[in-house]
């Protein structure tokens, strides 16, 4: 693997740099998102049980240094404060930490939890209306489900995704990563920014409320598309594309890879380079997308014939010199040691600990990589000797 860039290789001030954001999230969505707006610049403040910290600290591989994979892989950018939210003295922390806060990320699923904390929407931002409120929960904070506690595997299959993995011929498949976590986090750090932009309209912060179920289902945007057009659900077809032919993975000489031809241009071209003539590329079943999609069974094995003749080393320069989208199906050490990816700057080193940059490539305001994933409780004397208490005060409070 080539070495990684350094944490920090740029001085140019980061896009939000100059907010915080108060974190008080655990497992994937919220630190994912959180970690997102901690790369943007802001100071992120994870606020974390004593002696527990969040769950994901229990999670994935272990490191050298103790720490699980899974935890350091979303927290960077985050300082780490330890609080018992049940003990009286720490809701005035959070009162405190609050009133100089831009943000609040929670991920509490039920709102008589929240007010137990002191945390309920409604008083927090009448007591600090700029702050920009996001809960993030499995069902939202409204509606039949709210208040039902919600996982990603759920997430998945709720939203309608597990229905068109795999094949007909085999059980619902889950996305081999949380995508739904993922794009929660995603979604949320959009709407977070969104609702930023408008309080310097407004002057005004707001309650944000992000579900794992509505954020995943925003990805069968396509299929619902689908279904209001023919009223028929959409099918498990593996790796096949439903809608475009060929846009799947063959198999060459010596191992799988992907080749998308997505326009009759592409098509020609394809043809061309595995040197079927017109009677192929000129066929009415096979000259136009509509046709190769009505025909593709007749098609994918002419295709997966010229394919397999040859290694994948063959294919890929032919392929890409006639601007033909392909490309290999990589294993994540072959991603991790790609020339491209890596030239990109795509690796963040913290000592002998590397991460993936986040794909945000501003050119002016770039990401900042500052802080390692934080050892829990690692900032608490610091955090709460910027709001002011004194030593005395500090002792009384850590746990």
């Amino acid at each position: 693997m080539p070495p990684a860039p350094s944490a920090n290789p740029t001085g140019a001030r980061a896009p939000i740099e100059g907010l915080r954001v108060v974190d008080l999230t655990e497992a994937l969505a919220g630190p994912y998102c959180t970690m997102l707006l901690g790369d943007l610049g802001a100071d992120v403040i994870k606020i974390e049980r004593p002696g527990v910290g969040d769950q994901s600290r229990q999670w994935g591989a272990v490191r050298p240094d103790g720490m699980r994979a899974y935890f350091a892989s979303t927290n960077r950018n985050k300082r780490s404060l330890a609080l018992d939210l049940k003990q009286p003295a720490a809701q005035d922390v959070m009162q405190r930490l609050l009133a100089t806060a831009d943000v609040l990320v929670c991920n509490v699923p039920r709102l008589v939890s929240l007010e137990r904390l002191g945390l309920h929407p409604d008083s927090i931002l009448a007591a600090h209306p700029r702050l920009i409120y996001c809960a993030i929960s499995g069902y939202g904070h409204s509606g039949p489900s709210a208040g039902l506690g919600g996982y990603d595997l759920v997430a998945q299959g709720e939203a309608g995704l597990m229905s068109v993995t795999g094949t007909e011929q085999s059980a619902p498949i889950r996305y081999p990563i949380p995508l739904a976590d993922m794009s929660t986090g995603l979604y949320s750090a959009l709407a977070i920014l969104a609702a930023l932009l408008a309080r310097h309209t407004t002057g005004a912060g707001q309650f944000i409320d992000m579900s794992l179920l509505e954020s995943q289902a925003a990805w069968v945007t396509i299929l619902a598309g689908d279904y209001f057009a023919t009223g028929k659900p959409p099918r498990p077809i593996g790796n096949d594309h439903p809608s475009i032919v060929p846009y799947q993975v063959f198999q060459a000489a010596d191992k799988a890879m992907i080749i998308a031809v997505g326009t009759d241009k592409q098509w020609a071209a394809f043809c061309g380079v595995l040197g079927l003539g017109p009677e192929v590329r000129d066929d009415a079943r096979f000259a136009s997308n509509p046709a190769r999609v009505a025909n593709r069974g007749e098609l994918t094995p002419i295709l997966q014939g010229r394919v397999s003749a040859h290694p994948a080393a063959y294919w890929l320069p032919l392929l890409r010199a006639a601007e033909i989208p392909c490309g290999p199906i990589n294993t994540v050490p072959e991603l991790l040691a790609d020339l491209h990816y890596t030239a990109r700057g795509n690796l963040i080193q913290f000592g002998d600990l590397i991460t993936l940059a986040t794909p945000l490539k501003l050119g002016g305001t770039p990401p900042a990589y500052r802080l390692p994933p934080p050892q829990l409780g690692q900032h608490t004397q610091q955090i709460l000797a910027e709001l002011g208490y004194e030593p005395a005060d500090v002792q009384a409070i850590m746990p």
